[in-house]
């Protein structure tokens, strides 16, 4: 909510003394209690929560794989020379891939747990302050009614001093004729009538104040409320993206690891002439192919999404272009796709498996499966990965409270990290169909102060049309 303007309260202000009926002052203090108003979200303190300790399935085997006990090709060499010394270094091998495969599955586990944690969390901070802004547009509605009424009851009192006030009375007594008396009587029942008009008045405007404090009361415990939520949100934020990290770092380690594990179990099991060399030789071609191959992937894509940006480029309301494409503001449009669902309350949609919430708070541009995602301003990754309903998600601190998230990427389709410094416009990932999606496309948010707020006059203010 915004903040009475200055200019908005001294305009009522003049025509109410320009009325000369108005309640004073004093008497409008009596009437009705100033509203307090709390200022805009504070970004919550961020804090990091510990995550346990990785599960009992991964057992002693992972201690080792960490500790980096891993065979060397000269220790593979001279094991084979040794029947003993060969098993027991084969079970060793198999054992350090098994415990890579346990340590993995163990880190991905939480990381799942936490991103579902996440999603839970910021959508109750979500929620929490859409229920106390409402809440605070209805109390400034009914301090408003409160103001009208007392207003209008100041209005109805000057009448009533106008058409005789407490003179009438007396000119009723000495009427000369009946004439005089009859007018002089529906006089009196006129203000009798004005009178009781005004109790009415009176009454709604002590109603609405009432009201009007009631309501902004409850928007005090409901901001409370949000704050806390936010500040849970916020660490469920940074204890996911830790989990995340730990479990791509698992991963790696496994990918690194893997590999030559099995290399040297073949060597020790393969009772050919081959030679150790050879298999070091292979292993070192394959991780070349591995690592071109990634390459060409990520190539790929980036050549796909700029594709899809150019053939969906253009202009147009609301409509698809200018993805990417940087504007004097220093703002992008973050997808070339036209807008699908806008902000607010919708219709709740099911799936198989889910159904949309009743409240859309982004917006959804929708360019083709793997279209470019692009970052709608400069800023700092402050989260890259799974996020629950929102699939995988990408969220960019702008500074100034400003940041923007995008979500429903598609699988291996985010191409920047935590703690990345992003240019605006710049290719940060490629839209998908993951989470609670229908269809492929890019959830689009602004946050203020870690809040959401409506993105088309947010960005249309910055000269985007999305």
């Amino acid at each position: 909510m915004q903040p009475e303007s200055i200019t908005e309260k001294t305009s009522v202000d003049d025509a109410a003394a320009e009325c000369g009926c108005a309640p004073s002052p004093r008497e409008q203090r009596r009437l009705w209690p100033a509203m307090n108003r709390r200022a805009a979200l504070g970004l919550g303190i961020l804090g990091v929560a510990a995550l346990g300790t990785v599960n009992a399935v991964a057992g002693p085997l992972v201690s080792r794989a960490y500790a980096a006990d891993y065979p060397s090709w000269a220790d593979v060499a001279a094991a084979k020379a040794n029947e003993q010394a060969k098993a027991a270094e084969v079970q060793n091998i198999k054992n350090l891939i098994a415990g890579l495969e346990a340590d993995v599955a163990a880190k991905q586990q939480l990381a799942q747990q936490a991103a579902d944690e996440f999603y839970v969390a910021q959508q109750a901070y979500f929620d929490a302050a859409l229920r106390a802004d409402q809440l605070q547009q209805q109390a400034d509605e009914q301090a408003a009614a409160a103001v009208d009424a007392a207003n209008k009851a100041g209005r109805v009192a000057a009448q009533l001093y106008r058409n005789g006030g407490d003179d009438t009375s007396l000119s009723l007594f000495f009427a000369g004729s009946a004439t005089s008396a009859d007018d002089l009587l529906a006089r009196l029942g006129t203000m009798d009538k004005l009178v009781q008009r005004n109790q009415a008045v009176y009454a709604q405007a002590v109603t609405a104040r009432d009201s009007a404090q009631s309501l902004s009361d409850q928007a005090e415990v409901q901001r409370a409320e949000r704050d806390r939520l936010q500040q849970v949100a916020e660490e469920k934020m940074m204890a996911a993206q830790k989990a995340a990290d730990e479990a791509q770092a698992a991963l790696d380690a496994q990918n690194t690891k893997r590999g030559e594990l099995e290399a040297q179990l073949a060597a020790l099991q393969d009772t050919t002439a081959k030679t150790i060399a050879e298999y070091e030789e292979g292993e070192r071609k394959r991780k070349e192919a591995e690592a071109a191959a990634r390459a060409a992937a990520a190539a790929a894509a980036k050549a796909e999404a700029d594709r899809l940006a150019q053939q969906n480029g253009g202009g147009g309301g609301g409509g698809g272009g200018g993805g990417g494409a940087v504007v004097g503001s220093g703002w992008a449009r973050p997808s070339s796709g036209h807008r699908s669902s806008g902000y607010g309350p919708r219709t709740v949609q099911c799936g198989n498996s889910y159904c949309s919430s009743g409240f859309h708070y982004g917006v959804d541009l929708a360019a083709g499966c793997g279209s470019g995602i692009y970052a709608a301003s400069a800023g700092r990754v402050v989260y890259a990965g799974y996020n629950g309903g929102y699939g995988n998600y990408i969220k960019i601190d702008h500074g100034n409270g400003v940041g923007t998230g995008y979500g429903h990427i598609r699988n291996g389709g985010i191409f920047v990290g935590y703690g990345q410094w992003v240019q605006a416009g710049q290719l940060i990932a490629s839209e998908g169909n993951t989470g609670n999606s229908f269809g492929c496309h890019v959830h689009f948010e602004v946050y203020i102060n870690g809040g959401t707020t409506n993105p088309i006059p947010f960005m249309a203010a910055r000269g985007i049309s999305v």
